[in-house]
C-alpha cells in the first residue's frame, strides 16, 4: 500500500514542504474543537491533526486504514492519553450512529473511489446537531489545472481520483445535501480547504 510506503517519510511533507499551510490548518481545526467534545478522526496518518485535537477535546478516536500510519501517529502522540487509535475503512466505519459530537476526515475525500459512501459514513456516526470537519487538499488551481503537487504524488502512487478548486470543493457538499457548509481556506504551497457543516438529518426525519 502506497500510504504503509511513505509513512516513514510523510512527516517531512507536513513539517517542511508544505509546513506553512499545516500550521494554519492546525489552528482552524483546534478551533472548531470544544472541551466536551468525543471526536472522531479518520485518515489520522501521522497525527498531524490528532494532537491538536487531542489538546481541546475530552476523548479521540483516531483511525486510518493504514497500519504504519497508525504506528506512526501513536509515536508522535505519545504524550496524548485521551487518544484510542485503531484501523478502520472511512466506508464501512466500525461505531454505531449518533456516536460523536465532532467527525474529522482530513485529506482523503479526493483519494476515495466513492466519497459519497464515505461522507455518509461520517454523517451516521455524527450526533445530531454535530459537526463535520473536512479537510482537503485543493489539487486544481483557479484556472482548473492540476497542480504539480497532484501530478507528482500521483505518480508516486498516490491514486487521487478527484481534483477539487475551493468552488468545486463547496459544490461537492452542496450536491451532497449540505446547504450550510463553509469552507475555510488554508493557504501555502498546496492549499487545503476546510468544509465545516452540520450533520445532514434525513428528511423523513424532518416531517
Amino acid at each position: 500500500m502506497f500510504w504503509d510506503q511513505v509513512a516513514g517519510v510523510y512527516d517531512i511533507f507536513v513539517n517542511v514542504i508544505n509546513r506553512k499551510t499545516h500550521r494554519k490548518l492546525k489552528k482552524i481545526v483546534s478551533a472548531l474543537i470544544e472541551a466536551e467534545d468525543d471526536v472522531l478522526e479518520c485518515a489520522c496518518g501521522t497525527g498531524l491533526l490528532s494532537e491538536v485535537i487531542a489538546h481541546k477535546c475530552r476523548r479521540l478516536s483516531a483511525t486510518d486504514f493504514s497500519k504504519k500510519m497508525l504506528k506512526k501517529a501513536e509515536k508522535n502522540c505519545a504524550a496524548f492519553h485521551n487518544i484510542t487509535f485503531s484501523q478502520a475503512d472511512i466506508t464501512n466505519l466500525p461505531f454505531p450512529d449518533n456516536s460523536f459530537d465532532k467527525v474529522v476526515a482530513g485529506n482523503v475525500i479526493h483519494l476515495l473511489d466513492n466519497p459519497l459512501t464515505a461522507l455518509g459514513e461520517l454523517n451516521r456516526v455524527c450526533k445530531d446537531g454535530g459537526i463535520l470537519i473536512i479537510p482537503t487538499y485543493m489539487n486544481k488551481d483557479s484556472k482548473g489545472k492540476t497542480s504539480g503537487f497532484a501530478a507528482t504524488v500521483g505518480k508516486a502512487g498516490a491514486d487521487f481520483k478527484r481534483q477539487f478548486t475551493v468552488d468545486s470543493y463547496r459544490q461537492f457538499f452542496l450536491d451532497a445535501g449540505y446547504p450550510d457548509v463553509q469552507i475555510i481556506l488554508a493557504d501555502g504551497r498546496i492549499p487545503c480547504a476546510v468544509a465545516v457543516m452540520k450533520k445532514a438529518v434525513p428528511e423523513s426525519r424532518n416531517e
